[in-house]
């Protein structure tokens, strides 16, 4: 048997990885994990439906003080329920009906007490007055917070970034994935000289009279807590429009002062390329009536929806770099290209539960590959997916624990991808697999989604049962081996070694020097119909699918 060495000690530390996935949940997360993860009757029992977020920020102090106004249906009778806010924050009040309200608090969660029960289908509000010393990131948007920094000037240069460590990091909400609010205010304040720019709309600007400028924008879509951002800075303002598949969309651009100059072109040569792909690809975008924006930031960049955050230095690659190692990554801005990207998959399409934050970060990372070929062509594109695998670790699942606020292996970006690409090959019809694309941004539409929404929703439209496929990449680390059995007689066989039970997925061969033709293996012995078919002759298509190879001779 010639097996290969490097790939038995692959397939030897995947082992020991996956063996590790098996501690109790129990032994991994604490009582404070569960209280932000779990949707409890005490979160469910009432559903978001505006909010009004008032902050005032000193960026000297970096101190915040403000409220946040909830507005919400009650979805059962319930008299007590749960928002959400870090407890370094002080809750000065909650208001309720004019007259406040007893609260407690255990970790980051925050427990209120009606005067009487609240009836199902009622319409009601309260509001949270709130103040402290949030938490400063210190390696935005990576942990998360307030990225306090300065400009090259010395002035104050300010964001929010808060994505898997929640919003409640700096304002009290619901913090929770799945209940994602349908309008909002967002009203920040900042001293007098700089500019707060917020997701949405812009509604105007309020001289406070104390030295402060409260700058109000309005979110009439859904938006997730985690996309709100407050963005201060020196910014000027420079505009522009896209016609796209449903009309007029306003492009916004709020930049350093010192920046103007070179922002203008770089953001025209990346951002309407990356619109009409991406329309192409996904459909139309999702927030035309809140409009698309850049705003600089210290850090690197976020998603935030109609208001992504932009940090690459006007450059393309990412900070220069391409991590495909392929070249295809250095003809455009990553930044820009990933981050607008969730717009699609990740703003409008939202996971329920951090778990399935792979949905978000698979489909985005794909969409770089879609970008290409739009633009540069399929085999472009498919380079680029291939290039990428060498970020990949297999160490721990791309998909993590539910109810708990945690999320999967850092592997949901490249793995993702290359996943999404081998499913492409498998329908083996790229306008059909357009249309699922676009498919599931209009099924999908302004809504919260799972695990087996996504997947089931692919093998319907496919007509292929892509269950065994998405389980084997998203649930388990390993990637499956296709092992082959050559007799004495020229008889060939092989079979699937694989941690998913029943999976079964078609891959392509050829005896080298043809074309390319499916074969479909399970995890039991099947004989392969290809006469003349020899150890020295096949070729598996590893350019497309991420599999390793054994042969037995």
């Amino acid at each position: 048997m010639n097996y290969s060495f490097i790939l038995i000690c692959l397939l030897a530390v995947s082992a020991q990885a996956n063996a590790q996935l098996f501690v109790p949940a129990s032994q991994l997360f604490s009582r404070a994990d569960s209280l932000r993860g779990q949707l409890t009757p005490l979160r469910t029992c009432y559903d978001i439906n505006y909010y009004h977020l008032d902050v005032k920020v000193d960026p000297d102090a970096r101190y915040i003080s403000g409220s946040n106004l909830f507005r919400f249906t009650a979805v059962e009778d319930f008299s007590r329920l749960q928002f959400d806010l870090f407890d370094n924050l002080r809750i000065d009040r909650v208001v309720y009906h004019g007259r406040e309200l007893p609260f407690q608090r255990e970790y980051n969660a925050v427990f209120i007490d009606f005067p009487a029960q609240v009836a199902k289908g009622q319409l009601d509000s309260f509001a949270v007055y709130y103040s402290g010393n949030p938490i400063q990131a210190k390696r935005a948007p990576w942990d998360g917070g307030f990225d306090f920094k300065k400009d090259s000037n010395g002035k104050h240069w300010i964001a929010t970034a808060c994505q898997g460590l929640g919003a409640s990091v700096w304002w009290p909400n619901k913090d929770h994935q799945s209940d994602e609010v349908d309008s909002m205010l967002i009203s920040i304040s900042v001293p007098q000289g700089l500019t707060n720019v917020s997701n949405g709309r812009f509604r105007g600007r309020q001289d406070l009279g104390d030295g402060y400028t409260r700058f109000n924008w309005f979110v009439s879509n859904p938006i997730n807590n985690y996309n709100v951002a407050a963005n201060i800075g020196d910014y000027v303002h420079f505009a522009d429009t896209f016609h796209g598949e449903q009309g007029v969309l306003d492009l916004d651009y709020w930049v350093l002062r010192e920046n103007e100059v070179k922002a203008k072109p770089h953001f025209d040569a990346n951002v309407k390329p990356m619109l009409r792909a991406f329309e192409y690809w996904f459909g139309p975008y999702p927030f035309y009536e809140d409009g698309y924006k850049l705003v600089e930031t210290a850090h690197l960049g976020m998603e935030h929806q109609s208001a992504v955050a932009y940090g690459n230095k006007y450059q393309n690659g990412y900070l220069g770099r391409d991590g495909s190692g392929t070249g295809w990554g250095n003809k455009w801005d990553f930044i820009i290209i990933h981050e607008s990207g969730h717009e699609w998959f990740g703003n409008n399409i939202t996971s329920k539960d951090l778990a399935d934050m792979w949905i978000h970060e698979s489909f985005t990372n794909y969409s770089e590959s879609l970008y290409i070929d739009y633009h540069y062509g399929k085999r472009a594109s498919q380079e680029y997916v291939h290039g990428n695998r060498r970020g990949i670790q297999n160490l721990s699942p791309i998909i993590g624990a539910y109810h708990v606020n945690n999320e999967g292996s850092g592997d949901m970006y490249n793995k993702g991808g290359v996943l999404h690409n081998m499913v492409r090959i498998l329908i083996n019809d790229d306008e059909k697999w357009r249309q699922i694309l676009r498919g599931l941004n209009k099924q999908f539409y302004h809504r919260t989604v799972d695990y087996a929404d996504i997947v089931d929703y692919i093998s319907k439209q496919s007509g292929k049962d892509l269950s065994s496929v998405y389980a084997q990449y998203v649930r388990h680390a390993t990637i499956p081996t296709l092992e082959f059995f050559f007799n004495p007689d020229g008889k060939a066989f092989c079979r699937w070694i694989a941690d998913e039970p029943d999976f079964n997925m078609p891959v392509r061969i050829r005896i080298k020097g043809d074309e390319y033709r499916f074969i479909q293996p399970t995890r039991r012995l099947t004989p392969i119909d290809i006469a003349g078919l020899a150890p020295g002759n096949l070729q598996v298509d590893t350019f497309n699918f991420y599999i390793g190879i054994l042969i037995n001779e």
